[in-house]
């Protein structure tokens, strides 16, 4: 063993060494008694131990380890019971009832102690402690008392979720050059769309496309409550923070820096690249579309993961929730088509909105015939030629509220399952 207290190294064995393991602990015992600010450490169970081994009738060593004297009691090797013996022959007082003399010396330590007066001091303790409550067990255990407050809690949540994402480069940094590249991409191939016949189909597949990327890039907030489900649970439980506190400081660093700002990228690269409607409105209404796309897929997200315990069945259920709504958005299939009993399904569809919204930015007022006069010739007689007639053959109105609509309807649905998310941690069998 290692002489710490003189820095020399040297190796000791038997009752040295116990003497050495002695001084060692006491010297760390009483350091670690001045941090705690005077709070009962293990110094004060050696005190204990030996102060009750003593009353039996063990008298431990200076400076001997307590706990290899009390191995060496219970197992009657060492010196330890022959010093006890000599002792008690040179006249040490004998306990009041002496055990008998077959029986074990474990049991006849346990019941000394039973009938002691450590024994009765501890139990008034204990009851004292306790209070005298008659609750059930499971009551108990249940109530969770907090020493700070709420906001206490979630700034320190946020700080931490946000210390995680700078430590995790493939959940930050990761992202957003995956997101650069693929902006720019998506520019090469469908760069400088053309305002003619062709445009409008160009036009529609990027936006479709601009769409479907959102959804599925927010499939990685499953994670986001799985991967931290036992260390929630053990937290929660251990008094440190609310649900609530800890739901809204894992939004506060998720849908900030994982989902904005993505969409800020991806929409200054791909708009000017792709030559889409020279408006600085339309500009911003595209990029707050992308975000309130991304806000929704990500809270139906948290929605299905918020109790589950494996991430590859939260993404699984991501995804073939996310495949069904890309039926129903629009461009697979003309909506206005869709057979009654079926067309419900449309209005739970979040690339639906999405994608509406998008077209409604960037089609109205457009014309995709330069060599027709779209003022004296309302429409055209083989093909579409204004935004404005493509909206209403895809059934999507051309009011204002046809546009503001779609993010009306996400708002919603990002309330919905956010708060599906909230009431399924609140909900989730935290005790075992």
């Amino acid at each position: 063993m290692t002489d710490y207290i003189k820095g020399e190294s040297k190796l000791v064995r038997g009752d040295e060494g116990r003497k050495v393991r002695g001084k060692l602990l006491d010297a760390v015992s009483a350091r670690h008694t001045s941090l705690t600010s005077g709070l009962c450490t293990a110094q004060d169970c050696q005190v204990c131990v030996a102060a009750f081994l003593s009353f039996v009738g063990y008298n431990c060593e200076p400076y001997n380890n307590p706990a290899d004297f009390f191995l060496d009691v219970i197992n009657g090797d060492s010196s330890a019971v022959v010093l006890s013996r000599a002792d008690r022959d040179e006249g040490a007082q004998e306990p009041e009832e002496p055990p008998e003399k077959d029986t074990p010396l474990i049991d006849k330590l346990a019941a000394f102690y039973t009938n002691s007066s450590f024994f009765k001091d501890t139990k008034v303790e204990l009851d004292q402690f306790s209070g005298g409550r008659k609750k059930k067990k499971s009551s108990v255990y249940k109530e969770v008392t907090y020493t700070t407050s709420f906001c206490h809690q979630l700034r320190w949540i946020s700080r931490r979720s946000f210390k995680n994402l700078l430590g995790n480069p493939q959940a930050s940094v990761a992202q957003i050059i995956v997101t650069i590249i693929l902006g720019l991409v998506i520019g090469a191939i469908f760069y400088d769309l053309k305002n003619d016949p062709s445009g409008i189909q160009n036009r529609a597949g990027v936006l479709f496309f601009l769409t479907t990327n959102q959804c599925f890039s927010s499939v990685s907030a499953v994670e986001l409550l799985v991967v931290e489900k036992k260390l929630f649970i053990h937290e929660y439980i251990s008094g440190y923070y609310r649900v609530s506190s800890y739901f809204f400081g894992k939004l506060l660093s998720d849908l900030l820096p994982m989902r904005m700002l993505p969409s800020i990228i991806f929409t200054c690269i791909t708009y000017f690249l792709l030559g889409l409607k020279p408006a600085v409105g339309s500009f911003f209404i595209m990029m707050f579309t992308l975000m309130m796309v991304a806000y929704s897929a990500s809270s139906m997200a948290l929605a299905i993961a918020a109790g589950q315990s494996v991430v590859s069945v939260a993404t699984l259920l991501m995804t073939i929730s996310f495949v069904f709504m890309m039926i129903f958005s629009g461009l697979l299939v003309n909506l206005k088509t869709v057979v009654p009993w079926l067309s419900w399904l449309q209005y739970f569809s979040i690339p639906r909105y999405g994608f509406s919204a998008l077209q409604y930015n960037e089609f109205l007022g457009q014309n995709f015939c330069p060599g027709l006069n779209v003022t004296t010739n309302n429409t055209c007689s083989f093909a579409i030629c204004t935004g404005a007639e493509y909206l209403e053959n895809q059934g999507i109105s051309l009011s204002a509220w046809g546009l503001w609509q779609n993010h009306v309807a996400l708002a919603c649905m990002m309330v919905i399952f956010l708060t599906i998310a909230y009431l399924k941690l609140l909900l989730l069998k935290k005790y075992s």
